[in-house]
């Protein structure tokens, strides 16, 4: 078998290949680009970990939402750029204070937040959303099969908390204990809180210096709000009951 031949290029022919060479460098262009990493879709890839990550939440934040409001979004640009800040650093976003009469949309707006986290694909996504009646109910005597302060810890500590309905109950010097123990350890450690209410931070004054009203102030004491004033935003939400106009 005679041996292979290697084709070798003649002084023309090896010019002309130098001069293409030349002419597409002048151009600006090159060799196609090589992909030597993983793609969008496969793991490795930024995109592909972060919807895995989306996905992971959104699945929580569904088992921590009502049926309801498992449609809910956050319309109002402030409540959007206050769960855009939590998903980027939660230490620093402080928390959300939504006020309003009844059925101006505090709780869709409230959950339309944490599902707007929760696409965010944060790194850490816990959250427990709870009514104010609830909270106590659990926190009493026997309330719940885990203890008083057991469960009060679990509230204190969980990343994200929603309290729907803050001031709420029958004040008492209880539920006022308990209530500036949950804020205050929250607002230590600088873990995002939203609440819901449907009375003002603090009602206007008269004349006088008196409060014009029932505010969150009178029912929940002067520690509490001025925690909350803090790293709180409030957002006062109007307009008529949403629920009695779908009637």
């Amino acid at each position: 078998m005679e041996p292979a031949t290697i084709g070798v290029l003649g002084p023309s022919a090896l010019a002309h290949l130098m001069g293409g060479i030349a002419e597409r460098q002048r151009q600006g262009v090159g060799p196609g680009p090589v992909v030597d990493g993983p793609v969008p879709d496969e793991p490795g890839h930024p995109e592909y970990h972060h919807r895995r990550r989306a996905a992971w939440a959104l699945g929580r934040w569904q088992t921590a939402t009502p049926p309801r409001y498992r449609r809910a979004d956050a319309t109002l640009p402030v409540v959007r750029q206050w769960a855009d800040a939590v998903a980027a650093d939660p230490e620093s976003a402080g928390s959300l204070l939504l006020t309003g009469t009844t059925g101006t949309g505090k709780t869709y707006e409230a959950y339309g937040a944490l599902r707007r986290i929760a696409e965010a694909g944060p790194g850490t996504y816990e959250v427990i959303s709870i009514t104010a009646a609830d909270l106590y109910g659990r926190l009493r005597p026997k309330g719940s099969e885990r203890g008083t302060e057991e469960e009060l810890r679990r509230l204190c500590r969980v990343p994200l908390l929603l309290l729907d309905d803050l001031g709420s109950a029958k004040a008492s010097e209880w539920t006022e204990e308990v209530t500036y123990r949950l804020v205050n350890e929250r607002y230590n450690a600088c873990r995002p809180s939203l609440y819901t209410s449907n009375l003002p931070a603090r009602a206007p004054l008269d004349g006088q210096g008196r409060a014009t009203g029932p505010d969150l102030a009178t029912a929940l004491g002067e520690r509490i709000v001025s925690r909350l004033s803090e790293d709180t935003r409030i957002v006062a939400m109007t307009g008529t009951d949403r629920r009695r106009a779908a009637g």
